[in-house]
């Protein structure tokens, strides 16, 4: 298990509503760094960015008869441009940089339970500032879920954070007075475990396998060699 990630801001790494996503919450939580990249700014991830071309180039996606066959074909070229192909002194990658062979910190799914901390997502979160304006009904959204703040505030911005240790928004003014707090249930170990945090009335196909959960996926690449986590990214285009 590599100990960050770098993504990009599109689903299911990043979102257009400020709050982390369902899945960068299960992974903070298990003590991984999510560093998301500016948007509009792949020039921050230039080495993950200069692999999928590579892999693009190598791999041949237009002649894979299906979204299997490309996996395959990607793991293929990946073996051979980081285990053979002689790209430093004469040297494959993996030979050149042995350390990234294992990152030290092996994930194994059935150690999970105790190795995942909602702490550790709280104290994230509670980092955010947010700024929401007040709709006509009284109300703002947090992770798609209205929330009164009350109908004298309609039309003012609201500042928004969260309470690690009741779990609470605090919806405060701009001179610091807190006008509500509500109970953040959807914070809960068992709803980030899910990947059940964000209110969805169209909730997107999970990757992998159908009948298993999201979350089953992600761990399975969290599983695999710690070699293909040195480009963690890599996960979120695999197809």
């Amino acid at each position: 298990m590599p100990q960050g990630i770098r993504v990009d801001n599109g689903w299911p790494w990043g979102s257009a509503g400020e709050l982390p996503t369902d899945l960068a919450l299960w992974l903070i939580g298990l003590g991984l760094q999510v560093h998301w990249n500016p948007p509009r700014c792949p020039q921050k991830n230039g080495v993950v960015e200069r692999s999928q071309g590579t892999g693009k180039r190598w791999a041949h996606p237009t002649t894979c008869q299906d979204v299997e066959a490309l996996r395959c074909r990607l793991r293929e070229q990946d073996e051979i441009q980081r285990e053979r192909y002689p790209s430093i002194l004469g040297k494959p990658r993996m030979e050149a940089f042995p350390g990234l062979k294992h990152s030290g910190r092996p994930f194994r799914p059935e150690e999970e339970t105790s190795r995942w901390d909602v702490r550790r997502a709280l104290d994230h979160l509670s980092e955010y500032v947010l700024i929401r304006r007040v709709d006509q009904g009284g109300t703002i959204s947090l992770y798609n879920r209205s929330r009164y703040v009350g109908k004298a505030l309609r039309g003012q911005e609201v500042y928004v954070t969260l309470d690690p240790l009741t779990t609470e928004w605090m919806c405060s003014d701009g001179t610091g007075h807190c006008h509500t707090r509500h109970k953040a249930e959807e914070l809960t170990t068992e709803r980030i475990i899910r990947l059940d945090v964000s209110h969805h009335r169209d909730r997107p196909a999970p990757p992998g396998e159908p009948g298993k959960s999201p979350r089953h996926h992600y761990r399975q690449r969290l599983g695999t060699r710690d070699k293909d986590s040195a480009t963690a990214t890599r996960a979120s285009t695999d197809v």
